[in-house]
């Protein structure tokens, strides 16, 4: 049996036990092409222009060939007894978002996303450089423009697109990124009313060399 076969049979048989079962089940996408990609908006990037902020991919993120754009790898989907998906992560990758303020280099890592779409808002591991992790905060909230579908065909066929738009900071979002960043007292209220993006979710049943599992943790 192929190794095609092997992963189809083991999830087919996982999907199977979530239709099943009352509780949730995560299934492991790190092997096939399951991408989301996060677009910042034109005011967000002419707000990170104005400030000098640079945005870094690290880990398993990787820009894109659009401006302002970054694949960040879904590593594993959540899905309820409906087989509806309540969540999906992009473990391993993050985003470094810094500029240079009096010679030193300040700013925030985010990393290991998770999105809820139950209270739809996207989390995060959120580590200010020299500082201490938050784990898991709520970073944006989003609107669920395009809700996902999965289409499955026998014996495992499956694909899936969405988009979530309106990504907004969170207070908690604002507060610590402006912190980490030393804005000027005006940028919260700024970025208070800034739709940062959009985020496309792209799913195929087609393997790719599995990217890593690992949380990222920022070197500093």
């Amino acid at each position: 049996m192929s190794l095609l076969s092997i992963r189809s049979f083991t999830v087919a048989t996982a999907l199977a036990a979530a239709a099943a079962s009352a509780s949730a089940l995560t299934l492991p996408t790190d092997f096939l092409q399951a991408n989301s990609i996060q677009t910042f908006s034109d005011d967000a990037l002419t707000q990170y222009n104005l400030f000098a902020i640079t945005v870094t991919p690290l880990g398993n993120a990787t820009a894109t060939g659009t401006t302002g754009a970054y694949n960040l790898p879904v590593t594993s989907i959540t899905l309820n007894s409906s087989l509806k998906v309540t969540a999906g992560t992009a473990t391993g990758s993050a985003l470094e978002i810094a500029r240079m303020y009096h010679g030193a280099k300040v700013g925030v890592t985010i990393a290991n996303f998770k999105i809820d779409f139950v209270n739809h808002k996207v989390l995060a591991d959120v580590t200010p450089i020299g500082g201490t992790t938050i784990p898991q905060m709520a970073v944006y909230t989003f609107n669920e423009a395009i809700p996902l579908t999965l289409k499955y065909r026998f014996p495992l066929s499956v694909t899936g697109t969405q988009l979530l738009d309106q990504l907004f900071l969170t207070p908690d979002g604002i507060t610590t990124i402006a912190k980490a960043l030393a804005l000027p007292n005006f940028a919260p209220q700024l970025m208070k009313t800034t739709d940062f993006g959009k985020i496309d979710i792209i799913v195929k049943v087609a393997l790719r060399r599995p990217v890593s599992t690992k949380p990222y943790v920022p070197a500093y």
